[in-house]
């Protein structure tokens, strides 16, 4: 087989298996594209096809993109790494930890902005597995009501117990939601404002939005699944079926107020091809910086000890990766379970959206598809296929 058609190959197989709907990718080396095409349809269903420059929900790949902004905010003086939660909502102030053994303790230190952006916040997800303070985030929606305003969010996070210590564990969890929260108090602008401002039309990412407007909505690719976010996932793997999936309850896409840091946002193939390249080069297509150059050297750098590795999300690890300023961080080739570069960093979204920069290879990568609760490794697959096209 052609090595350049193997990253068609494997959507085309998964596609064929009836196991994902529309699958898009594009993979480029030094800003030209490498790699890139279309498999499947939007709705196989229905037969309607992936339409031109279709909308995904992006899930967690939201993240890198709060982050950023919140490092650009540190550039402009309106943030510190070390500045403490409470002095931008006081709600969190007096922060209490509840141990596995069913004790509780106050907490040692207020959470840091870098506890934010690292997941050393001692917060949580309620989709945890095994997370002893998941079932009440459970209880209190956390995540699951989409339609509360982000500062009510706040207020209901701000009551439950912290997991650990800040600063004495790693765990995934609603961090950059709190993010995107003291975004909006340091700068007293609306973190959509912010994101459009400073990263969105910078790179003309002009699709990306926290909703989308109706003459948009015939471009918005459909949900597939079995998972539930606000519910437990099973730790057996169950059949991967193209089963719809209304996610509107907890990721609306036609509420103008509705916002986030940890998911939200609505984003396509061209536009987050954009933000990938900025963070390959700190910069803009036309040259123009986006962040200065000890940013862009600082956000890839681990910042999480060798004592709280290998990072997990419930029983799943993360072998040879640590976690920078905006998401993982590869430290150790010896320790991959699938082909990638020293280096390389990115994240993934819930719903089967993923991207990685590899800075050596100054290659960039994203997969855009929808299916939420997947038990199947198309990210994998398809990042091995875009590595062996490298010769």
């Amino acid at each position: 087989m052609d090595r350049m058609a193997r990253m068609e190959s494997v959507a085309q197989g998964y596609v064929s298996a009836e196991k994902y709907a529309g699958i898009e990718w594009r993979v480029e080396r030094e800003g030209e594209t490498f790699l890139e095409g279309t498999a499947g349809l939007a709705d196989p269903l229905a037969g309607t096809p992936v339409p031109e420059r279709a909308l995904y929900r992006i899930y967690s790949m939201t993240k890198p993109i709060v982050s950023v902004l919140a490092l650009l905010l540190v550039e402009q003086g309106k943030l510190r790494l070390y500045d403490m939660l409470p002095q931008f909502d006081r709600r969190f102030g007096a922060m209490r930890v509840l141990t596995p053994d069913g004790s509780i303790l106050p907490a040692e230190r207020p959470i840091m902005v870098e506890d934010l952006l690292t997941h050393r916040a001692g917060l949580s997800y309620e989709f945890i597995p095994g997370c002893h303070i998941a079932q009440y985030y459970r209880e209190a929606e956390i995540i699951a009501a989409g339609t509360r305003p982000l500062d009510d969010m706040m207020g209901a996070l701000a009551e439950q117990p912290l997991a650990f210590q800040p600063g004495s564990g790693w765990r995934y969890s609603v961090a950059t939601d709190v993010l995107a929260h003291v975004c909006q108090r340091a700068a007293d602008r609306d973190i959509e404002e912010l994101l459009r401002e400073n990263i969105f039309s910078p790179l003309g990412m002009d699709d990306t939005a926290y909703s989308v407007p109706a003459d948009k909505r015939d471009r918005l690719m459909p949900m597939f699944g079995v998972g539930d976010l606000a519910g437990v996932p099973p730790l057996e793997i169950t059949p991967q079926v193209l089963e719809p999936m209304d996610v509107d309850e907890m990721y609306p896409h036609d509420d103008p107020g509705f916002r986030r840091g940890g998911h939200g946002l609505f984003s396509t193939l061209d536009d987050y091809a954009a933000f990938a390249r900025m963070l390959l080069s700190g910069k803009s297509d036309d040259g123009a910086p986006i962040m200065s150059h000890n940013t862009h050297h600082m956000l890839q750098v681990n910042r999480i000890p060798a004592a709280q590795m290998p990072l997990r999300i419930g029983p799943n690890a993360l072998p040879g990766y640590g976690w920078g300023l905006i998401g993982r961080v590869m430290l150790d080739q010896g320790q991959a379970v699938g082909f990638t570069g020293g280096g390389e960093f990115g994240w993934a979204g819930a719903a089967s959206t993923y991207f990685w920069v590899d800075p050596r290879e100054q290659m960039t990568g994203v997969i855009m598809t929808q299916y939420l609760g997947a038990s199947l490794p198309l990210s994998d697959d398809m990042r091995s296929a875009a590595y062996q096209a490298l010769v």
